[in-house]
């Protein structure tokens, strides 16, 4: 029996388990925030219906900025032990190496990282496997039936449940759409191995607005090349039945800069492919329960911003709010709202909107705006090449990337 089994919650307990805070949701916000509450000594019950994570396309990599993050939670070690770190960056433009940075990142599956933290919780913070079948909330207690017959009682109740929409319908929330379909994460695997591919990370920007991508990126998942595509386009658009069909066909047409190093893009894996779209929530201002996550909010994955929500989310509760607010009787709203408000979460939620949608409009968009916004970002990055290639001939050193 493995750790995370042997520490499952028997579905039917005799009378209602009464708990501090009660999590609905067992991914990576969940789970993060369920063991560093446990670690504070808080009495959690994180609920879930699946023992074991399913497999999910999400994040794969993340920078020092959300790296920083996990070390402040406590997780450090647990993250490092589930992740590839890599400091070598070659990033490609205009079909040429544009620079090679030096900059700690560190890549990861999904599943495996959500099914690792998941094993690491404090002894005191069993994973309860059931659904939630009903929900009550109030200014002083919060009560979940379960599927089974078994009742959560809580001061607190915390949505992690991603976009899963049962829970939030059920308390009465609403997800709103800011952006429908406003992009697709793709992710593969390369058949050529880390060995042969020789560098640690690879990102390849699209040229043309035409072909609407955003960048490409390869890099090691322990022995695998990874790779993670970001367009815009929809799941239904022919472009994409075409690449799931023949992935190498388009890429060594797209890069042929880059194929022979990637192997000529020879996919060993599925085709995964993840809709995004851009949401926000309404009515969450309410007494006894708070949302965090993607169940409060999405954004596209590309710029990073997502992992970083998340972990600016737990950080913000399990340091600050949850234990202010457990000191003094009650959880009406206007305690709630004290997290909404922070100025910490409204940053991290704000800076993560704002790169989505600009991320998008400075690939695609073809007003006048948009195209003198392009001119001068390229004008700018060949000057930077211009500049590299003069001090080589003179023999001076190039400034190091950032």
């Amino acid at each position: 029996m493995n750790t995370a089994q042997s520490r499952e919650t028997p579905a039917a307990q005799a009378g209602a388990a009464e708990v501090e805070v009660a999590i609905v949701g067992a991914g990576l916000a969940g789970t993060s925030l369920a063991a560093v509450l446990g670690k504070a000594g808080r009495k959690v019950a994180l609920i879930d219906p699946h023992l074991v994570h399913h497999d999910e396309f999400r994040a794969e990599k993340i920078g020092m900025k959300q790296m920083g993050l996990f070390e402040k939670l406590g997780l450090g070690p647990v993250f490092r032990s589930l992740a590839t770190p890599m400091t070598d960056l070659h990033v490609f433009r205009f079909g040429q190496l544009f620079e090679r940075k030096q900059a700690w990142e560190y890549a990861f599956s999904y599943t495996p990282l959500v099914n690792g933290m998941r094993q690491a919780l404090p002894a005191q913070v069993p994973l309860t496997v059931g659904k939630v079948a009903e929900v009550s909330t109030g200014p002083d207690r919060q009560r979940l039936a379960l599927t089974d017959g078994s009742v959560i009682d809580a001061r607190l109740l915390v949505v992690a449940t991603g976009y899963s929409e049962a829970v939030r319908r059920a308390i009465g929330v609403e997800r709103v759409e800011e952006s429908k379909a406003h992009s697709l994460s793709i992710g593969f695997d390369l058949a050529i191995s880390p060995q042969e591919f020789g560098l640690q990370s690879l990102t390849f920007y699209g040229r043309r607005v035409a072909d609407r991508i955003a960048f490409l990126t390869i890099f090691r998942i322990g022995e695998r090349l990874r790779a993670n595509m970001f367009i815009y386009r929809t799941v239904a658009d022919p472009w994409v039945r075409a690449f799931r069909e023949d992935p190498q066909k388009i890429l060594t047409e797209l890069m042929p800069e880059i194929a022979a190093r990637c192997g000529n893009f020879v996919v060993a894996s599925e085709v995964e492919v993840r809709q995004v779209s851009l949401t926000t929530t309404k009515g969450h201002r309410r007494d006894g329960v708070v949302f965090i996550g993607d169940a409060f909010a999405t954004t596209c994955p590309a710029q990073g911003d997502g992992m970083h929500r998340v972990l600016t989310d737990v950080d913000c509760l399990a340091s600050t709010h949850i234990p202010a607010w457990l000191e003094t009787p009650g959880m009406a709203a206007d305690k709630i709202c004290a997290f909404y408000d922070d100025p910490v979460k409204i940053a991290a939620d704000e800076r993560a909107i704002r790169a989505s949608i600009y991320a998008r409009r400075i690939t695609t968009e073809t007003g006048l705006e948009w195209r003198l916004r392009r001119l001068r970002n390229n004008t700018a990055r060949h000057l930077m090449i211009l500049g590299r290639k003069m001090r080589r001939r003179e023999g001076l050193p190039a400034p190091r990337a950032a």
